[in-house]
């Protein structure tokens, strides 16, 4: 008798999909709240400490600025500063102001979901914004708020200097890119930017917390998701 072949992949495919949902509860370490982990990299973290120092420094001195004066919090960014890989997502949300540190709650329990999908731990990355204050309502950047704000995201992006960078919703596909158009025609594809002479892959995709809100939309996810995984693999990036 012969056995039926089974499609593994489809099924773990399908199972990720319908596992990614705002009900996962995600038990992990700690995240190091110093941004040091078990991780070792050459580039020496107190150079970058010290730079992200002085870039908050700018940011809290903004002037005539309501996203800043309406925020109880700054949100900069978290995780490992010589990863090859940074994730920036919109702007912060409630939880995110409260705790002052990006992708919490139920976004941050999904974005662990989908990184742990791709073998990545969280730590091992490093996160941030495109907006680093949380707007009134958590209503949409503005397009003159994100112009803003991309001066300080790109010099972000030179001090963390990484191999790859994923940008979660169309606030920080525009803030990087420039690109204003809907994120459904521009997701998936990689594409490059240049910063002070230095060349970074992107990818755009959905940002986690509009996938809690449309879900039917997470299959797309997976396939941007499975496309950083094979980057990683290409530039034989140790993560």
């Amino acid at each position: 008798m012969t056995k039926r072949a089974i499609n593994q992949n489809g099924k773990f495919t399908k199972e990720l999909i319908n596992t990614i949902e705002s009900k996962f509860v995600y038990a992990d370490k700690p995240i190091n709240r110093l941004n040091f982990t078990e991780k070792k990299y050459d580039i020496n973290h107190e150079d970058k400490k010290n730079l992200l120092l002085k870039l908050k420094k700018q940011l809290n001195s903004i002037e005539n600025c309501k996203l800043k004066e309406s925020s109880k919090n700054i949100v900069l960014g978290e995780g490992h500063l010589n990863s090859p890989i940074m994730l920036i997502g919109e702007a912060p949300g409630l939880e995110e102001e409260k705790s002052g540190f990006p992708f919490k709650g139920e976004v941050g329990e999904l974005l662990n979901k989908m990184l742990l999908a791709i073998d990545i731990k969280r730590q091992n990355i490093y996160t941030s914004y495109a907006i680093n204050f949380r707007p009134p309502e958590d209503r949409k950047p503005t397009s003159v708020e994100i112009k803003r704000y991309s001066i300080f995201l790109k010099e972000h992006i030179s001090i963390i200097d990484p191999k790859i960078i994923v940008l979660m919703g169309s606030s920080a596909m525009e803030a990087v890119t420039g690109i204003s158009k809907k994120i459904s025609s521009e997701r998936g594809k990689w594409k490059e930017i240049i910063l002070k002479n230095k060349t970074y892959s992107i990818m755009i995709t959905f940002n986690p917390s509009y996938l809690l809100r449309f879900p039917e939309n997470k299959k797309y996810s997976w396939e941007d998701l499975k496309k950083i995984r094979d980057k990683v693999k290409d530039l034989d990036l140790k993560i």
